[in-house]
């Protein structure tokens, strides 16, 4: 059957290379398909993200008619083909992005998951019937024979697209007993493309929840890092929730379920509401980094809840966010700079109620944190989700427009060598006084060098220069 795939609008370069491999394994007498989610995805007329080819060719046979190939899991029957070096990207190398490359996997059988990741062993398949039976979801089980346009479909992947369904291939505790990442695969696929998981797929999740554990913590950060970036946040972790998965991965975000907020604050609801609110007023894409600070940003709500006599209160919860978040960081093992973006974010959110009472010097400090767009963009997602009053927002962006970026990080008037030649010891006092001087500066209050110099001898006189005044 065909699918009309060619009047889909242009994708990548990749998938006339996918193409052209394809052929080119079909001229040397083997069977080859595009296979997978690239399939999927031009059924549904998106611009696949890469292409696989799945064939009935060896990964040796493969890697002598394509020389320049990687053999990066040959042992499961996976080889990348890089693409052609006119047309990869600048700067990359090429066996290691996927779309840089074309997957090519032999048709294979696998046999026992004892890791609950990778098979114990593979048998390579002459029979595509028998490679597509090993892979998740229906919706990913469909081959595509690109010259004719053909989709081989024998697990009812096309009828579950048309219907919005995410069902397991086959019996659905076996799938999650082979790799138990699928489990959250199958709620980031529900949440991306807005569908049901079909009943005995979600079953046998919530049977499983406990052994997500098992699952290494980077490939976890990861998949839930595509659902936060994604553009259905909120129904992922709406799916986390309801599958049982989310007490798993992320039982601080749970621990949100229930608190509640100040109505006059926060008329949305509780902590858990409000939060996944936020995340759907969040730029698509988005930045990781501002996506974990937005779901992390009152994760010390929880555990400060108290109710005074006024109003629910949450003392101090932006530090105790801070240290929940970096032992989140730490556990999902982000990057350094990672987890410093986060932690940044989540610190300073709750600053921006106080943006207009702020001097000029705090609030261009304030304006240049790093990656300070990403700041806004948090609290402009806060505010949506709770009192929906922009009016900060706007404050900010008009503050940004109005002030030239060399007065918000002007050159310093006056450095550590300049103290030392007007006579200063090297010491901590040095840091206080080259503050002092920015701050004077940021103001407006200072302009030349000579006179932060002078402002700096009225305001720091040199200890023994006072002694010797007194002595005379």
């Amino acid at each position: 059957m065909g699918v009309g795939w060619f009047g889909c609008r242009q994708c990548a370069m990749s998938k006339e290379f996918a193409s052209s491999i394809i052929k080119t394994l079909r001229q040397q007498g083997f069977q080859a398909y595009m296979a997978g989610g690239c399939v999927r995805d031009l059924l549904l007329k998106r611009e696949p993200a890469d292409y696989d080819v799945a064939t009935d060719a060896t990964p040796e046979q493969v890697m002598e008619i394509f020389p320049e190939t990687y053999a990066v899991g040959a042992q499961f029957g996976v080889v990348l083909v890089p693409l052609p070096e006119e047309q990869r990207v600048a700067g990359k190398e090429p066996a290691l992005p996927k779309a840089q490359a074309v997957e090519v996997a032999t048709f294979r059988r696998d046999l026992g998951y004892s890791d609950g990741r990778r098979p114990d062993e593979v048998r390579f398949s002459k029979d595509p019937r028998e490679d597509v039976a090993r892979r998740d979801f229906t919706i990913n089980g469909m081959l595509l024979d690109p010259s004719s346009g053909e989709v081989l479909d024998f697990v009812g992947g096309r009828r579950d697209l048309e219907v919005g369904i995410i069902r397991a291939i086959g019996d659905p505790e076996r799938r999650f007993a082979e790799d138990k990442l699928r489990m959250l695969r199958a709620v980031r696929f529900a949440a991306r493309f807005e569908y049901q998981i079909e009943t005995g797929t979600l079953a046998a999740i919530q049977h499983q929840t406990h052994e997500i554990q098992s699952v290494s913590c980077e490939r976890v950060r990861d998949e839930l890092t595509r659902m936060l970036t994604g553009a259905n946040a909120r129904r992922a972790f709406l799916l986390l929730d309801e599958t049982g998965l989310l007490k798993e991965v992320l039982p601080e975000i749970s621990a949100m379920k229930g608190v509640a907020q100040p109505p006059e604050f926060h008329p949305e609801g509780d902590v858990f509401v409000h939060t996944l609110l936020l995340l759907e007023n969040l730029p698509t894409p988005c930045p990781a980094p501002l996506a974990w600070g937005a779901l992390l940003h009152d994760v010390g709500k929880p555990a400060t809840f108290r109710v005074a006599p006024d109003r629910i209160r949450f003392d101090d919860h932006v530090d105790v966010g801070v240290k929940i978040a970096e032992e989140t960081c730490q556990r999902l093992r982000f990057s350094n700079d990672d987890t410093k973006q986060i932690l940044a974010l989540v610190d300073n959110h709750m600053r921006f109620g106080h943006v207009s009472r702020m001097k000029e010097s705090t609030l261009k400090k304030f304006l240049r944190l790093p990656a300070f767009e990403e700041h806004l963009a948090l609290h402009r997602a806060d505010s949506l989700a709770s009192h929906r009053n922009l009016s900060t927002y706007d404050f900010i962006r008009a503050k940004l427009a109005e002030i030239p970026p060399e007065k918000i990080r002007p050159t310093p008037l006056v450095t550590g060598d300049d103290l030392i030649a007007a006579g200063y010891a090297p010491g901590p006092t040095f840091r206080e006084i080259l503050e002092a001087v920015e701050d004077a500066q940021l103001e407006g209050k200072l302009q030349e060098h000579d006179a932060a110099l002078e402002f700096v001898k009225r305001a720091f006189p040199i200890p023994n220069r006072v002694s010797r005044q007194i002595d005379s």
